[in-house]
């Protein structure tokens, strides 16, 4: 799996579980409660499983630290578009919008780390295991 299909799944699960628009889990689970309450806890059950694996991947290979300095480059870059006039900010949609990529990169960078860090160092990550 290349680091853009990675990328691609995590802004696949952040955006499937919030965005601005009616179509996100969020929002159908909030108005089929009462009707689909077995689909809506099954749903809710396999998004939690897949943002414990991708929270997990990222936490264990970049650290909380790497998370918030993936975070404020994003930031960063943001600003600096912004400040040349290539972004508008002033909807609350096109915040949401920014905020669900800036989470999804955070977690495809966590996803992919080890690639990309065998990649710029010809270093191989592997796991240690604790006997």
């Amino acid at each position: 799996m290349t680091i853009l299909a990675r990328w691609m799944a995590a802004f696949v699960l952040v955006v499937v579980t919030y965005n601005p628009t009616q179509y996100n889990y969020v929002n159908w689970s909030l108005g089929a409660w009462d009707t689909q309450m077995p689909y809506v806890v099954l749903a809710g059950l396999v998004l939690m499983a897949a943002y414990i694996v991708f929270i997990n991947a990222t936490l264990q290979s970049v650290g909380v630290f790497g998370v918030g300095l993936i975070g404020a480059v994003f930031a960063a870059a943001v600003w600096v578009l912004t400040d040349l006039g290539l972004i508008q900010i002033g909807s609350s949609s096109a915040m949401t919008w920014l905020s669900l990529v800036g989470l999804s990169l955070i977690l495809g960078i966590g996803l992919s780390w080890s690639i990309i860090r065998r990649q710029l160092s010809g270093q191989v990550d592997v796991d240690e295991i604790d006997d």
